[in-house]
């Protein structure tokens, strides 16, 4: 009878710690790439190293950038002469139409008491309206030559940029996982040069069931236990998101019900507190929440 009893014992127990669902680890990663092209010329990270976020880890060459940002500097130079020139004859050309205007009203009166011929009268209203002609030739050069400089100093803002990005900085606190290139390596922009994410909480996908399903929530605290290093490890999690669509059990992945058919993904949020959850680690999760059958 006491075998029997014990017996019992252990199979309750053993059904009442049965998992309700099963996943694994799994991070936000960042992949880190280059934004302008040229030779690295120094390259730091490495695969393990913790990071903080605007660290410096690399330094991609811009000889040829700077090469051609003196030359756009040098040019914008020119162009703002030109425009500088083109004001300052604007303003010697409208003194001048001044005295030309005086003049040609002067004759225009003389002529009116017949005390000018109609050739002066002519050859004052010509140089006039020349002069205004000349006026409007030279804005419209001084517009261009504005122009012309607004494209130079947004082609110095943009090679100011592209150096600017050579500088391969970390975008947020975490583990380098990965790295894709070395130092004195060519690099061209959207090539990726590491893999970063941030370890200090991880996130556990599981499956559950369609009865499971009806009994949680988000916010929901969970249980999560993974085997490390021979013992049983327990952290508390908590429920992030559950998907609204149901899906075909995925071919690695268990829940309490094998015979189920469908089911549906569910994120966990849990501390990775000593840097004791790993991504891809397996894991069980407990709903204390839910009945058990």
């Amino acid at each position: 009878m006491l075998a029997a009893v014990a017996a019992l014992l252990i199979v309750a127990c053993h059904h009442a710690e049965e998992p309700d669902a099963y996943g694994n680890f799994e991070a936000t990663e960042t992949v880190v790439s280059a934004q302008t092209p040229g030779a690295l010329l120094w390259f730091t990270p490495m695969e393990g190293q913790q990071v903080a976020p605007g660290n410096l880890l690399g330094v991609v060459d811009t000889a040829q950038l700077a090469l051609e940002r003196a030359q756009a500097r040098a040019q914008s130079a020119a162009v703002r002469s030109r425009v500088s020139e083109s004001g300052r004859q604007v303003e010697v050309l409208a003194v001048q139409r001044d005295f030309a205007q005086r003049a040609y009203e002067r004759t225009r009166r003389l002529f009116a008491e017949h005390a000018a011929t109609a050739q002066q009268l002519d050859q004052t209203e010509g140089e006039y309206r020349t002069l205004g002609e000349q006026i409007a030739a030279a804005r419209v050069q001084q517009q261009s030559a504005v122009g012309d400089a607004r494209a130079s100093d947004a082609r110095v803002a943009q090679l100011t940029e592209q150096i600017s990005r050579s500088r391969v900085m970390a975008p947020l606190a975490g583990t380098v996982l990965a790295t894709y290139a070395r130092k004195g390596e060519f690099v061209q922009p959207g090539q990726p040069l590491f893999r970063i994410a941030n370890l200090d909480s991880l996130t556990l996908r599981a499956y559950v069931t369609e009865p499971q399903l009806t009994q949680l929530r988000i916010g929901q605290r969970v249980q999560v236990s993974v085997d490390r290093a021979g013992e049983r490890l327990v952290v508390p999690g908590t429920v992030t998101w559950v998907a609204s669509k149901a899906e075909f059990t995925p071919t690695p992945v268990q829940t309490r019900d094998e015979r189920a058919d469908l089911v549906y993904a569910v994120k966990i949020w849990v501390v990775n507190r000593g840097g004791a959850l790993k991504i891809g680690m397996p894991a069980d999760v407990s709903f204390p929440s839910l009945a058990r059958s």
